[in-house]
C-alpha cells in the first residue's frame, strides 16, 4: 500500500469528484488494514481516504520498532483528529470504521460530519453496558496493569489470535498477526472501561443528532472483542433517531 499523508489523500479525494469514504481503524492497526478495502471501494467509483490515528507510523516494521509513539491518546484527541480531517473534505463522506474505529465512526456521526456510518465491532461508548467475559478476556492485555494507561501495549500472538482471528485458520492468524500487529494506547481502553462511571468521559456519542445520518452496525457472530451483547446494546441506543439505523451479523462462515 502507497503511504500518503492524511491531507495528501483529501486532496486527492476532493480532486476526484468521487464521493469520498473515510476509513478509522482501531487498536492494535494502522491503515494498511484497509487496504483491500480500499482497492474495493476505489473500483466501485469511490474515492477511498484511509488516515492513520495521531501519530501513526507509516509501517509496521516502523511501529514495533518504536512502540512509544502510540502512547499517551486519548479517545477525545482521536476522534478530534478524524473530525478535523474530515471537516477538509468538499463533501460529506461515508465513514467505515472497526472496533475502536468503529466508536470514533459513531463520534463522527454523532458530530453531523458524515452522510453514511456503518460501525463493524464497535468499542462501547457510555450508556452500553454489557460486560461479556470474552470482552474483558480481550482487554485483559491492557486493563490488567494501570501502569498501562500511559503505556502503548502490544499483544502477543496468542492475545491477538483470541481478539482479532479466532474465526480463521492459524496459518491465516498467524499471517495476520505478522502483518497488520502494531502496539496500541492503553488509554483508550481504560476510558471505556469506566465511560458508565463518569459522566464528563469523552467516551460519548450525541446518538440524537438530527444530521446523524444513516447508521449500519455490523456484529461478527463469533467476534470475542466485540460480542452480539455489546453491538446490540449500542444498536439500541442509537434506534430512535430519526435516521435509519440498522444491525446486522456476519455468520461466521462468512469470515473463512
Amino acid at each position: 500500500m502507497t503511504v500518503h499523508s492524511d491531507l495528501e489523500q483529501v486532496e486527492a479525494a476532493n480532486a476526484s469528484g468521487r464521493p469520498p469514504v473515510v476509513f478509522i481503524h482501531g487498536l492494535w492497526l494502522l491503515p494498511s488494514s484497509w487496504q483491500r478495502w480500499a482497492e474495493v471501494f476505489s473500483a466501485a467509483g469511490y474515492a477511498p481516504v484511509v488516515p492513520g490515528w495521531p501519530d501513526d507510523p507509516d509501517t509496521v516494521a516502523e511501529a514495533n520498532a518504536h512502540p512509544e509513539v502510540f502512547a499517551g491518546k486519548s479517545v477525545g484527541q482521536v476522534a478530534d483528529h478524524f473530525c478535523q480531517l474530515i471537516g477538509k473534505l468538499e463533501r460529506k463522506p461515508a465513514v467505515v470504521g472497526h472496533s475502536f474505529g468503529g466508536l470514533i465512526t459513531q463520534i463522527t456521526a454523532g458530530r453531523g460530519l458524515s452522510t453514511v456510518s456503518v460501525a463493524i465491532d464497535p468499542a462501547p461508548f457510555r450508556g452500553v453496558l454489557p460486560l461479556p467475559i470474552s470482552s474483558l478476556r480481550a482487554a485483559s492485555a491492557v486493563l490488567g496493569n494501570p501502569a498501562n494507561y500511559h503505556r502503548a501495549v502490544p499483544l502477543t500472538y496468542d492475545q491477538f489470535r483470541y481478539s482479532f482471528a479466532n474465526a480463521v485458520s492459524e496459518d491465516e492468524a498467524r499471517e495476520l498477526y505478522d502483518t497488520f500487529a502494531v502496539p496500541a494506547p492503553g488509554e483508550p481502553l481504560f476510558q471505556a472501561a469506566a465511560a458508565n462511571l463518569k459522566p464528563w468521559t469523552e467516551v460519548k456519542v450525541d446518538t440524537d443528532h438530527p444530521d446523524r445520518g444513516p447508521l449500519l452496525i455490523i456484529s461478527g457472530e463469533k467476534d470475542h472483542t466485540v460480542p452480539w451483547a455489546i453491538a446490540n446494546a449500542s444498536y439500541k441506543q442509537h434506534k430512535n433517531n430519526p435516521h435509519t439505523t440498522e444491525i446486522v451479523e456476519i455468520p461466521a462462515a462468512a469470515t473463512r
